[in-house]
């Protein structure tokens, strides 16, 4: 619930809700439970780093042991040596690659994905990033880690989006409900945890200039109806093709009752995918209105 007042400094890093073409119903809930009654029957219930061993380790010989901790000796001198030869070689680069970091600022989530590929261009080239870096002085570790942090993030979301957009809907129903449900099932539990922590993240992000724009968790949530949509207008499909059988009496009354099992499968999606979201579009609340009928009419 929003706070009557605002304090200093702080109204900017609120977002600003984004705006969505899905709207909630007062009436789904009651549809949704009347149907469950109708279908299942009224008394159905709901189901509802490790720490490294010291060097040598237990040798039994003193021999050994020594033999041992001079051959580590070499090894890390030659390592050092090779962070020494990092600093010197790559100085130039990391100072430019230093001070791009410095002054980076953005809003736009294509511009962040690029620049993070060029630091990491970079960064990757070097023996032990951590030991070679800190031989930089001031050198903006802090911002370089959000900067990580942030382009992993909407990588993900953006990963997630592309998926649902081309979303297959030509197998049948049985197979693209499972499929989608069980992607719906993983990302769910993911998109919900980041609801959680949106805030604390933003404002992490905005401490180093970077405007994280969640506006892309709406478009995951009306991608996800899109998914839903096509489930119930397949489901409507091939309700139809059951009604055109009935004339093998037997045969078209197995079918019929199967594809009302079908039908209810897709309008259960459907209601899982409307919470989630938090509403539906038009086409959406069209599609559960008639599969709701058919429903209600074919038991």
């Amino acid at each position: 619930m929003e706070l009557l007042t605002t304090p200093p400094g702080m109204a900017c890093l609120r977002p600003r809700k984004a705006a969505t073409k899905l709207k909630r119903s007062s009436q789904k809930g009651n549809l949704y439970r009347f149907l469950k009654g109708k279908v299942e029957g009224s008394s159905s219930s709901d189901k509802s780093s490790g720490r490294k061993g010291k060097v040598g380790g237990a040798s039994s010989g003193g021999k050994q042991g020594m033999a041992d901790a001079l051959a580590e000796m070499t090894k890390r001198s030659a390592y050092f040596q090779q962070i020494e030869e990092d600093v010197k070689n790559h100085a130039g680069t990391i100072k430019e690659v230093k001070a791009a970091i410095i002054s980076f600022e953005t809003s736009d989530m294509n511009e962040l994905l690029k620049f993070h590929k060029y630091v990491e261009s970079h960064l990757e080239k070097l023996t032990d990033e951590t030991q070679v870096l800190s031989r930089f002085e001031d050198f903006p570790g802090k911002k370089l880690e959000a900067l990580r942090m942030a382009s992993a993030l909407y990588a993900k979301l953006d990963t997630i989006a592309n998926t649902l957009q081309n979303w297959p809907v030509g197998l049948p129903l049985g197979q693209v409900l499972d499929k989608a449900e069980s992607y719906f099932n993983k990302i769910k539990v993911e998109m919900d945890a980041l609801e959680r922590t949106k805030d604390e993240e933003l404002k992490r992000f905005k401490a180093q200039k970077i405007n994280f724009d969640f506006g892309i968790l709406i478009r995951i949530k009306e991608l996800m109806v899109d998914v839903s949509s096509n489930c119930m207008e397949l489901a409507l499909k091939e309700r139809r093709e059951a009604k055109a059988e009935e004339n093998e009496e037997l045969k078209a009354d197995a079918k019929k009752k199967g594809s009302i099992k079908m039908l209810w499968s897709a309008f259960q999606f459907a209601f899982r995918v409307y919470t989630f979201a938090g509403g539906q579009d038009e086409r959406a609340d069209n599609l559960t209105r008639e599969l709701a009928k058919e429903i209600e009419t074919g038991n």
